[in-house]
């Protein structure tokens, strides 16, 4: 066989993640990942920027649609629901973060919501298939930055 591209090493590795290895430690560490960036995310929805966003994205509509955060009768399509709820998170700066820097729940959180109340009712996931795939994208958000030469000059920058 010929020798894996990074890409190919990269997806295989992604690819083979499963819930097994969610250990209780990073299961507990994501609970509260999530908790804190909700609750970032919740009072974000106050800032004028997110209220902004939020405006701008009623243009769109879709046969799917996921919830704002804190605000129970405004849904929006998966995209616009993450993009919303992401600028929600970051809007407030005291979301998680780590080195390189990066705020890896903000970004991920709001996706992986917005496409869970996408799916049909009876394709529901379970909450180990959530934390699953908010591991699998801070997993794949810290990879990509650990071969990004752009992010290890960060902190020479600042």
């Amino acid at each position: 066989f010929p020798p894996q591209t990074v890409t190919e090493n990269f997806a295989k590795v992604i690819h083979g993640l499963n819930a097994n290895q969610l250990t209780d430690q990073v299961i507990q560490r994501s609970k509260r990942m999530i908790l804190d960036t909700l609750g970032v995310g919740l009072l974000g929805t106050s800032t004028k920027v997110c209220h902004k966003v939020a405006q701008y994205s009623k243009i769109y509509s879709s046969d799917l649609s996921s919830t704002i955060w804190g605000h129970l009768d405004f849904r929006l399509p998966p995209l616009y629901a993450a993009f919303v709820n992401g600028v929600a998170v970051h809007s407030m700066d005291f979301d998680d973060t780590w080195h390189p820097a990066t705020h890896p729940s903000g970004a991920v959180l709001p996706a992986v919501i917005a496409l869970s109340e996408a799916f049909p009712q009876k394709k529901r996931i379970s909450g180990l298939d959530l934390l699953l795939a908010f591991n699998v994208g801070i997993e794949v958000q810290g990879r990509l930055l650990h071969f990004s030469r752009e992010a290890r000059n960060i902190p020479k920058r600042y």
